[in-house]
């Protein structure tokens, strides 16, 4: 399914992969010896001693890989490591994205994380550093036009231009959860943490490394507080990895139920009404003790 989703960094011989072009090789100093990854689309691979992945925006990763990077550095020195980064790589010439591809560094004999608790303490991990690291919402947030950004800003804005983007949608479930975002404003209900960046995609870019610690994969940034990226990772995992939909029952009360109604909000826009999402996504909820929303 189209999401926001890194592979697991692991080859996988026998599929097809995208074709890597020779300069985006050159560039990146690797050899043409080129072997798929496994999981996401299929389309990641592997080339010497980096990761390549194809469809990177690379005005997001003018500003984001630096930031990253220096906290893959930081976090990689630290005893014991609690959380690592996948380091971002430059090219040759210092761009961190040629002509749609950008690198990291290769993390040997990893497996993808599934277990919920990790990835939620993986999250809090993550979200502390990056509170630190980036204390100011950059701008080049604003630059993004994909289908998640948009469903961003419709969310963040809420009202009626939000009860309008749900309304094609119809279900009723959904129509409930904005007006209940609506009442919650209007009754002054205490807000969420302070908003900061944060990994809008967590569920399926952990990896676990030989050593058995967390490695973060492909940030997919936004500015929210924190409980925002951790309900959309719990929802995920419920949607699409298999955890129990009773794991999102701790989000009931009055902060956390409007933090999992916001990423389910985001995760709803990101598609397109009628897609099969769509109503996994509603049922999952729906379905879960929190029929309350």
């Amino acid at each position: 399914m189209p999401r926001e989703q890194h592979p697991a960094e692991r080859p996988h011989p026998d599929r097809p992969h995208t074709s890597v072009p020779a300069s985006v090789l050159d560039l990146f100093a690797v050899p043409d010896d080129v072997r798929p990854l496994p999981g996401g689309q299929g389309h990641s691979v592997v080339a010497g001693d980096l990761v390549l992945s194809p469809g990177r925006d690379a005005t997001t990763q003018a500003w984001l890989s630096p930031v990253l990077a220096r906290l893959a550095v930081a976090l990689d020195t630290e005893q014991p490591r609690g959380v690592r980064i996948a380091m971002p790589i430059p090219a040759r010439d210092g761009s961190w994205v040629v002509d749609g591809w950008a690198a990291s560094r290769y993390e040997p004999d990893t497996t993808a994380c599934t277990d919920l608790g990790v990835l939620v303490a993986t999250a809090r991990l993550l979200h502390a550093r990056l509170a630190v690291a980036v204390p100011e919402r950059p701008a080049g947030l604003d630059a993004r036009t994909d289908r998640w950004a948009r469903a961003d800003r419709l969310v963040q804005r809420g009202g009626a231009e939000l009860r309008d983007a749900v309304a094609p949608y119809e279900s009723g479930t959904v129509v409930q959860w904005v007006a209940e975002l609506d009442h919650a404003g209007r009754q002054g209900a205490p807000g969420p943490e302070q908003a900061q960046l944060v990994h809008g995609d967590l569920a399926g870019n952990v990896l676990l490394d030989a050593r058995g610690t967390p490695v973060v994969i492909d940030v997919a940034p936004y500015w929210w507080p924190a409980p925002w990226a951790e309900a959309l990772c719990v929802l995920d995992a419920v949607l699409w990895h298999g955890a129990d939909p009773a794991t999102l029952e701790p989000w009931q009360d009055a902060v956390r139920q409007g933090a999992l109604q916001r990423a389910a909000l985001f995760r709803l826009l990101s598609e397109a009404p009628g897609s099969p999402v769509v109503a996994d996504l509603v049922r999952a909820v729906d379905s879960s003790p929190l029929r309350a929303l």
